[in-house]
C-alpha cells in the first residue's frame, strides 16, 4: 500500500503541473512550493526548536486559530512556523504576523517529510482537523515529535474504519493525542484501538465567538445596508446564485449581499448576469447609486460582514458541502443551507433547534426564508447555541502545553 500510495503523490504532483499551465490556483500551488526549503532555511532559525501548525486550508486555519493565538499569547517566547496545503489559505495568510514562517506544505514524500521536519524542527506538531499525511507522520513519531491532531471528527463511513484501511489506519496510529468533536468520533476510534482521544469540541466556536465580539467595522457596507433588511449569501457557488436570483427578484423590499467562494473575474462576471444591477465591492463608494445587491469580491471580510444580516445563506450545500455556518450563527442570525450537510454536526445541531433551515428547491428557500423572517427567536437561539460551546482551546492548551 506504501507503494501505491507513493504513486498517487507522485500522479498528483504530476498533475497539478499540467494543471499549473492554464489554472491560476494550480499555478500558485506549484510556483510556491520552489525552493521551498531554501526559503524555510533563511526565514526559519534551525537552531532553535518551533510549533508546528499544519493547516489544510483557510477555514482550518480559522478553526485552529484560537490555539495559534493563545499559545502566542501566553508563551511569547515559543516560535512559530505554519503550513499551508492549499493556496486559498498560504496566498491569504502568508504575512500574518503572529507566525515566524508560513509557507506552503512540500508534497508528502519521504524525503520532503525528513527535510521540512528538520528545517523546522518543531518540538510540537498541530494539525487542525483532517490531513493524514503518512511520511511527515511518520518522521514526526520516528524523531520523537509529539503530534496533535484538534477538532477532529470521524464518520464511519471513512476508510480508517474499512476491512480494507489497514494502512490508513497505521497513519492515525502515528498520532500522540486527538481532540474530537463528539463522542461518535471517539467511539469509532475506540473501535480500531485508538484510544489517545479526548472530546474537547471544536475550536471553530472559539474563533467565530470572539469574532462576534469585536468585528471588523466597513462604513460602506453598513451605508449600503441602512435600515433595510438584508441577508448575507456567504461562500456561494453558481448553483446557490441562481437560486438567490430568484429570491432577490420576489423580495425587492430587502437587501442582500453575496460572498461568493470563488472571487475570479469569470465568476464575478457571472453573478452580474444574473443580477445586472449589482455593484462590487471593489467599486463601492459613498456616492455610489442605491442599488439592492452588493457583491464581495474578495477575500477575508465575510466573517465580520455577517454583522449587517438578518437571515444568512451559506453556499457549497448544492456542491461537496456546505461552508462555515458558525460565523454567521455567531452574530445572531439564523441561516440556510443546501442539502449536502451531513458532514457537519453543528448544521445537524442548528436544524434541530430551529436555527437554521436545509432546502432543496426554490420553493423551499422561499418558506426557510419567510419563517425566519417572521420567527423572532431563531438568531438568539443560534447565538446561545455558539456560546455554550465555546472553551475547547482552553481544554487542549492545558493538555499539549505539558510538553513545553
Amino acid at each position: 500500500m506504501l507503494l501505491l500510495y507513493n504513486i498517487a503523490i507522485q500522479l498528483y504532483g504530476l498533475i497539478v503541473n499540467i494543471f499549473s499551465l492554464f489554472n491560476n490556483k494550480a499555478k500558485f500551488f506549484v510556483q510556491g512550493r520552489k525552493n521551498i526549503f531554501e526559503n524555510i532555511q533563511k526565514k526559519v532559525d534551525t537552531t532553535k526548536s518551533n510549533i508546528w501548525f499544519h493547516f489544510a486550508s483557510l477555514g482550518e486555519f480559522e478553526q485552529g486559530r484560537p490555539l495559534l493565538e493563545k499559545i502566542r499569547n501566553q508563551y511569547p517566547e515559543k516560535r512559530i512556523v505554519i503550513t499551508f496545503f492549499s493556496p486559498s489559505g498560504y496566498e491569504i495568510r502568508k504575512d500574518y504576523a503572529l507566525a515566524d514562517g508560513v509557507f506552503y506544505l512540500p508534497l508528502d514524500t519521504a524525503s520532503n517529510a525528513k527535510k521540512l521536519i528538520a528545517a523546522i524542527n518543531p518540538e510540537i506538531a498541530v494539525f487542525t482537523k483532517y490531513e493524514y499525511w503518512y511520511h511527515y507522520f511518520e518522521t514526526l513519531h520516528k524523531s520523537g515529535i509529539p503530534l496533535y491532531i484538534i477538532s477532529s471528527i470521524f464518520r464511519s463511513d471513512q476508510i480508517f474504519f474499512k476491512w480494507y484501511g489497514s494502512f490508513n489506519r497505521k497513519i492515525l496510529s502515528f498520532v500522540n493525542y486527538f481532540f474530537v468533536q463528539n463522542e461518535e468520533s471517539k467511539q469509532l476510534l475506540s473501535q480500531i484501538n485508538i484510544k489517545n482521544v479526548s472530546i474537547s469540541g471544536d475550536t471553530r466556536f472559539d474563533r467565530v465567538a470572539e469574532n462576534a465580539k469585536s468585528p471588523k467595522e466597513f462604513e460602506l457596507i453598513r451605508k449600503f445596508c441602512s435600515n433595510n433588511r438584508t441577508l448575507i449569501a456567504g461562500s456561494t457557488w453558481l448553483a446557490d446564485e441562481r437560486l438567490l436570483t430568484l429570491l432577490i427578484n420576489k423580495r425587492p423590499d430587502w437587501k442582500f449581499i453575496i460572498a461568493p467562494h470563488e472571487i475570479d473575474k469569470a465568476h464575478i462576471d457571472e453573478i452580474v448576469k444574473l443580477v445586472p444591477t449589482a455593484i462590487r465591492y471593489s467599486e463601492l463608494s459613498a456616492q455610489s447609486p442605491e442599488t439592492q445587491i452588493l457583491i464581495i469580491d474578495n477575500i477575508g471580510i465575510l466573517s465580520s460582514v455577517y454583522q449587517y444580516g438578518k437571515i444568512a445563506y451559506i453556499g457549497g450545500g448544492f456542491g461537496v458541502g456546505i461552508h462555515n455556518t458558525l460565523e454567521a450563527a455567531a452574530f445572531g442570525i439564523p441561516v440556510i443551507f443546501g442539502p449536502k450537510y451531513d458532514k457537519f454536526q453543528e448544521a445537524k445541531d442548528l436544524i434541530s433547534i430551529g436555527a437554521a433551515s436545509s432546502i432543496s428547491t426554490a420553493d423551499e428557500l422561499f418558506n426557510a426564508f419567510e419563517n425566519f423572517t417572521e420567527n423572532k427567536t431563531a438568531g438568539e437561539i443560534a447565538k446561545n447555541y455558539v456560546n455554550t460551546k465555546t472553551g475547547s482551546t482552553d481544554q487542549i492548551i492545558k493538555y499539549i502545553a505539558q510538553n513545553f
